[in-house]
């Protein structure tokens, strides 16, 4: 079993209905009117709540800001990622990383990934932050409804995604072309690295275009998950145009 902690997060758990939630618990004496929805719609949906003492919720987070409340729900399953490209329809975002380490940056990302519409993050095996109870929690509950999945080797599922359509994107801070420039219909797969790394050489090589966002101030780079929101809204922006046209 694994652990769901915070509002928002438990709040898009019950609605989603993606993972078996075994019981919700709440804090004795946090009676803020969130919270209150939250216990009324866990039982609307048949989920036991439980009152417990606030260190109990502390013990089970750590250090962690549990906000009063925590769902015991099912482990966190991994997507299918050959399966995704299967079913993958003509206007297809995927968004893959390659090597980001933080937890907080990598929930960061699946929440503006699952905002922008985009159908999947895919994570490597190694050297990757994966789906714990931190990522989960930043991503106030994304994860309960975009797709996440590993695979051995990006540059191998690149190629995969070639194959299959795919156009990869890569973004990174040293490339000449400008993100806004870029064509983002179709099939396409956006490919980010580590802050102070960037992509992987071999990764690089496989991209069919690599973009960066231009940078006006004095500081040279954007943290990865805002990096990652302005490449994807502006594929959104983008995409909204076509569908307007006649």
């Amino acid at each position: 079993m694994a652990h769901i902690y915070g509002v928002n997060s438990v709040f898009e758990a019950l609605r989603a209905q993606a993972r078996p939630i075994e019981r919700v618990m709440v804090a004795q004496g946090v009676r803020h009117h969130r919270l209150q929805e939250l216990i009324q719609f866990a039982r609307q949906q048949g989920v036991p709540v439980q009152r417990e003492p606030r260190v109990a919720l502390d013990r089970l987070t750590g250090t962690a800001n549990h906000q009063g409340v925590l769902a015991v729900v099912a482990a966190a399953r991994y997507a299918d990622a050959y399966e995704l490209i299967e079913k993958a329809p003509e206007q297809t975002i995927f968004v893959l990383l390659d090597g980001i380490e933080d937890p907080h940056n990598l929930g960061a990302i699946i929440r503006t990934a699952e905002c922008a519409g985009a159908a999947a993050v895919i994570l490597p095996e190694r050297r990757s932050a994966q789906l714990t109870e931190t990522v989960v929690k930043t991503s106030a509950g994304a994860t309960e409804y975009l797709p996440v999945a590993r695979v051995p080797n990006l540059g191998a599922f690149s190629e995969r995604l070639k194959k299959r359509g795919f156009w990869i994107v890569g973004v990174e801070s040293s490339a000449e072309k400008d993100y806004a420039a870029q064509d983002y219909s179709g099939k396409v797969a956006l490919v980010f690295g580590a802050e102070g790394h960037g992509l992987g050489r071999l990764l690089k090589e496989r991209c069919d275009f690599v973009v960066s966002v231009p940078m006006r101030g004095r500081i040279g780079s954007l943290n990865v998950s805002v990096a990652v929101g302005v490449v994807l809204f502006e594929a959104v922006r983008q995409r909204q145009t076509l569908d307007l046209r006649p």
